[in-house]
């Protein structure tokens, strides 16, 4: 049988085929589309134009911001906007008359680190991606941890004083270290900025800040960090965080390893396959 993943990040939406839940047998990305049926539609399109050998027998996929409690759409989103408040599953179930399942894309992300990964043969981790927004999970022992409404790391309140960010923007992490943030704040995408400019240092000791929260919060044995501005060129210097992380703990626990994730843009790929996996198997 074939099964059809998909990731909708807030700049890119990438789409496979798998037919063993081991192996992605074809992929195509493309910039996310800014409303819903633009982007069902192109889709539906990748998924054709890849042909898949077999009949799709399920389709999982992960997209960024908070899910609704049917985990069939966003509720709302700052980026992803145009997608909210409807039902992808309903949409894409129909068209390919097959069972779809959603979760949040970081947490997809952060599952598949756990199984395909950096993460594999850790318990208690937390993945962190850092691109176009900031997003987060706990993984215990290789699956999503449980949670109410979610993980949203990103939007922990950090620039109290608002010394940073100002009376306008919201003192989030998000809006400190994310892409778009950067943006926001130097009028620059991050890919027009040398990695020699002292802000990819400034970044870093933000980022600390933040991890600092999660190793207090989730005690993880590890934290493996993906996204764009940590694996793209340029990024923020992971010797540089662990550097400031360690130094914002000041010795009240022990830093945990800080590593980057394996998987890349197809992390969130990989997760669907192995939610995929725990769901018909």
């Amino acid at each position: 049988m074939s099964y059809v993943l998909f990731d909708i990040g807030g700049t890119k939406t990438r789409v496979a085929l798998s037919e063993n839940l081991e192996t992605l047998s074809d992929l195509k990305s493309f910039p996310t589309p800014k409303t819903f049926k633009a982007g069902i539609e192109a889709i539906k399109k990748a998924v054709e134009e890849m042909k898949p050998k077999m009949p799709i027998k399920a389709i999982c996929g992960g997209i960024r911001g908070l899910l609704n409690e049917e985990k069939s759409g966003i509720d709302n989103d700052a980026i992803l906007s145009g997608w909210a408040r409807s039902s992808i599953t309903d949409a894409l179930g129909k068209h390919f008359k097959t069972k779809v399942y959603l979760e949040n894309d970081t947490a997809l992300a952060g599952l598949g680190e756990a199984v395909f990964g950096a993460g594999k043969g850790i318990d208690l981790f937390v993945y962190h991606t850092i691109s176009t927004g900031v997003g987060g999970v706990k993984i215990v022992r290789g699956e999503i941890d449980e949670a109410s409404s979610g993980f949203e790391p990103g939007h922990q309140v950090l620039d109290i004083d608002r010394t940073i960010l100002g009376d306008e923007i919201s003192p989030t992490l998000e809006n400190l270290v994310s892409g778009a943030g950067l943006e926001l704040r130097l009028g620059m995408k991050p890919r027009e900025i040398p990695q020699e400019d002292t802000v990819w240092d400034e970044l870093a000791e933000y980022l600390a800040q933040g991890l600092r929260n999660t190793i207090l919060y989730w005690s993880p044995e590890v934290i493996v960090l993906g996204g764009s501005m940590i694996l793209g060129d340029p990024k923020i210097p992971l010797d540089a965080i662990r550097k400031y992380t360690v130094e914002v703990l000041d010795g009240f626990v022990t830093c945990p390893f800080i590593t980057t994730a394996a998987l890349g843009d197809e992390a969130g790929l990989y997760g669907s396959m192995a939610y995929l996996k725990g769901k018909i198997e």
